[in-house]
């Protein structure tokens, strides 16, 4: 892993793109590259390898329009004298706490930094969260169930054709973008698994919506996986654990779903339909985790081979 902070990349890569862009628009409006160094506090050889392209900054912050309207804002200031060094360096950090904020400073700090990829950082903004810990144990623990589900050599058969999604939702979850899912869906291919991407909150719609439904019911369900219903997952269902059917139509499927846990007298582990027109049978097996439900779910498979 690199650790390397964010105001590293502010250094290495945002500021020299400043002064590139800012070095050209200044050229462009007749100034000498003795005043664009003094402008910048740089020396005149680098300014004339701005302007020659021998150091042309990144790319995304060059091509952001927030990046362009600053630059030439500035430009504009210190041509027509409306405009201090105090007024430019204000306008630079404020493009700074733009760009930290989900922005482009950090895309670039997600690659440098895999660990934080997915989990919409706002560290830089917020400061330490204990929720962000919370979201990367989620995001962690539905990793590790997709690793597990992918490397499971039975479960090709039982994706869905709509493809099969891993989920788990936050403590005290209220909408999908509260719950962790994969981005695309898991779908069967060649004889295996294909998993698009990593897992993302917000990434799933119908896995989410019967995932917040039984939370809603019980808190301690967290976790979800839809596999295609069969008569060899449901006949290998042990006695141990309980399966509810349900109706397949979508319309007001969380109500349906209320209805049917309060019937049951809480939320049974597995789920199903047996679909309906255009409606493919699903079967949900529900946990306390990800990895719970997954585990469940690849121990039924294995019963039913």
């Amino acid at each position: 892993m690199t650790l390397q902070l964010p105001s590293e990349i502010v250094v290495e890569r945002f500021l020299p793109t400043v002064r590139s862009m800012l070095a050209a628009e200044l050229a462009d409006r007749e100034f000498s590259q003795r005043e664009i160094a003094t402008r910048l506090g740089i020396s005149q050889a680098a300014v004339s390898q701005y302007l020659s392209g021998e150091r042309r900054g990144e790319e995304r912050f060059a091509e952001h329009p927030r990046m362009q309207a600053t630059i030439e804002r500035i430009a504009d200031g210190f041509d027509d004298g409306t405009m201090d060094d105090y007024e430019a360096l204000a306008e630079l950090l404020e493009l700074v706490r733009a760009f930290e904020d989900r922005g482009p400073i950090c895309a670039v700090h997600e690659e440098e930094m895999p660990a934080l990829e997915g989990l919409g950082c706002d560290l830089c903004v917020r400061g330490r969260d204990p929720s962000v810990q919370t979201e990367r144990e989620v995001l962690a623990n539905v990793r590790r169930a997709v690793r597990q589900f992918s490397n499971t050599p039975e479960v090709a058969v039982h994706v869905p054709n709509v493809g099969t999604n891993v989920a788990m939702a936050l403590p005290d979850a209220s909408d999908e973008t509260d719950v962790a899912a994969v981005p695309g869906r898991i779908h069967a291919m060649r004889g295996g698994v294909n998993v698009p991407s990593n897992p993302e909150f917000g990434a799933s719609h119908h896995v989410a919506t019967t995932l917040l439904t039984a939370t809603s019911a019980d808190p301690s369900v967290r976790g979800a996986i839809n596999l295609a219903t069969s008569d060899a997952v449901l006949a290998a269902i042990p006695d141990d654990i309980d399966a509810v059917a349900f109706d397949a139509a979508y319309d007001d499927r969380g109500e349906r779903l209320t209805e049917a846990f309060e019937t049951y007298g809480g939320v049974p582990q597995v789920i199903y339909h047996e679909g309906d027109f255009g409606i493919e049978p699903i079967t949900y097996v529900l946990g306390t985790s990800a990895v719970d439900a997954v585990e469940t779910a690849t121990e039924l498979i294995e019963r039913g081979e």
